[in-house]
């Protein structure tokens, strides 16, 4: 397993659609764990393929918030929302591709998640609460769409000048 450098904020790759996955191969397992790794070491509670530049509809996710608990990872190849509630909750989102910057953002409170396991298996769950939220966010990353498309005109402006300025700053370390 190795960490992959992440995609930041403005990159095109990140407004893109990804391809679904024919099938399962050793190596989008392969990009899955690395994923994984990638998404422990950074840290954050989840990462879709496009942020480390692979436009293929993979997401790994742990949203086990308990430091004591033990790890929950998962890994979805061609995850697809089935059912979205009527309910909602609001989270403080942030993200991977966008550093240092958190907004809160209203999604449903439950979803029912259609996904390929790692051995191509077909899987089907339902999720609420904070899992919910962050399952929403990868998928959401499948499609092209941030978390700061969320937001008003005028914030998602400011964030993305910031997210530039952190680019600038990154290139001169």
């Amino acid at each position: 397993m190795s960490i992959r450098p992440i995609v930041i904020h403005p990159d095109p790759r990140l407004k893109k659609v990804a391809d679904a996955v024919p099938d399962i191969s050793d190596e989008l397992r392969r990009l899955a764990d690395d994923m994984l790794e990638t998404m422990y070491d950074a840290p954050g509670v989840g990462l879709a393929a496009p942020q480390v530049g692979v436009l293929s509809r993979v997401i790994v996710a742990d949203a086990s918030r308990d430091p004591e608990a033990e790890p929950q990872p998962i890994a979805m190849f061609n995850p697809e929302i089935l059912l979205s509630s009527d309910e909602t909750s609001v989270y403080e989102e942030g993200c991977l591709s966008i550093p240092e910057q958190y907004a809160e953002v209203t999604r449903p409170a439950e979803i029912k998640v259609r996904w390929l396991d790692r051995d191509g298996n077909e899987q089907e769950r339902d999720f609420a609460g904070f899992w919910a939220t962050v399952l929403q966010h990868e998928i959401d990353h499948l499609n092209g769409k941030l978390f700061i498309d969320y937001l008003s005109p005028m914030k998602r402006q400011m964030m993305t000048r910031k997210s530039q300025k952190y680019k600038r700053d990154r290139a001169r370390a």
